[in-house]
């Protein structure tokens, strides 16, 4: 079967026409790949865009798991802080109320005529009594504030009175009125305290 070609293709050596043909082959592949290089870009920047937001979430729900954590322990803190000031201080009421007890014993023995024979064995029980009771409440935090010769201090002391004591410093505890408490560092009640007072300045003689 023969084949009719025009003049120009006549025209064109095999050999030239093998290489547009090839050239145009080329171009054609080119176009292909450029189309698929495009398309893997397009996709690569849509796997990327994908992978930030992803790793975004991640982020955020890590955040959001660290701070439920925090916020778990600060409870699992406060909760431990009130269960032991619970313990520490749920004597606090029943404390109180022994103290008056405890200042009756004493005042009584400080009255207690000790050179009578007859009352000395009362005095004694007395004595044991309340040694057995302060020995007691000591074993539950609860500690006399018995502050005599010590400076005044305004969180564990009640200044009753003020006196001016020759070498005394000011602000010294010269006498103890009654007895303070505190329970596990507590004060539950104050000391009642004497305080001395600074000595007044003698008067300049402005005749000399």
């Amino acid at each position: 079967m023969g084949v009719n070609m025009s003049s120009e293709q006549k025209d064109i050596a095999p050999d030239e026409q093998a290489v547009n043909e090839a050239v145009e082959q080329e171009v054609e592949a080119q176009a292909v790949e450029g189309e698929i290089v495009s398309e893997e870009a397009s996709r690569i920047a849509e796997l990327e865009a994908k992978l930030a937001a992803a790793e975004d979430k991640i982020a955020d729900q890590k955040d959001s798991v660290v701070r439920a954590a925090a916020e778990i322990d600060n409870m699992r803190r406060r909760s431990a802080q009130d269960v032991e000031k619970a313990h520490k201080f749920a004597l606090d009421k029943f404390a109180a109320e022994l103290l008056p007890v405890i200042d009756n014993m004493e005042l009584a023995l400080s009255h207690a005529d000790r050179e009578d024979e007859a009352l000395k064995p009362m005095i004694e029980g007395v004595e044991l009594t309340l040694k057995s009771m302060l020995s007691s409440v000591e074993k539950f935090g609860v500690l006399a504030i018995d502050p005599k010769d010590e400076s005044f201090d305004p969180d564990k002391h009640q200044a009753m009175s003020m006196q001016e004591v020759p070498g005394v410093p000011a602000n010294t505890v010269i006498a103890v009125m009654q007895k303070g408490y505190e329970l596990n560092g507590r004060v539950i009640r104050p000391a009642m305290v004497m305080v001395s007072k600074a000595s007044a300045e003698p008067a300049v003689d402005t005749k000399a």
